[in-house]
């Protein structure tokens, strides 16, 4: 069964940090790009970071360059989003996402399967 679970998310103070999992079971990183994607208050789920099979990165929001990165750990068949010097504007509940052509596509619904999400709140 194809399965992705996030994990990591919580309360945070602004300028702080978190790093947030997606395990994946039921395929290979070594075919599959990942994506996470986040759904901030008022406003569209949106695309943060993806990685692909190569390990070539697309930044889908430029409000997260320079703070947010992703990584891969093919022994443990997890994808990491790392968060440093967060927002409040960052909160919201983020997703990651498989693509099983191995492409960091832009149409969302070449993403599947998705997972529930882990929520992330930035606050003094």
């Amino acid at each position: 069964q194809l399965q992705v679970v996030e994990s990591g998310g919580g309360l945070v103070h602004p300028g702080g940090s978190l790093r947030l999992s997606c395990a994946i079971s039921g395929f290979s990183l070594d075919y599959t790009a990942i994506g996470w994607f986040r759904q901030t208050p008022g406003k569209e789920r949106e695309g943060v970071l993806c990685i692909n099979n190569s390990d070539k990165i697309t930044t889908y929001t430029d409000s997260v360059k320079g703070r947010f990165l992703i990584s891969r750990d093919f022994a443990r068949n997890m994808v990491y989003l790392h968060m440093d010097n967060l927002k409040p504007e960052d909160t919201g509940l983020y997703y990651c996402a498989a693509v099983s052509f191995g492409s960091c596509t832009s149409d969302q619904g070449d993403f599947h399967p998705w997972g529930q999400g882990t929520q992330v709140t930035v606050s003094s």
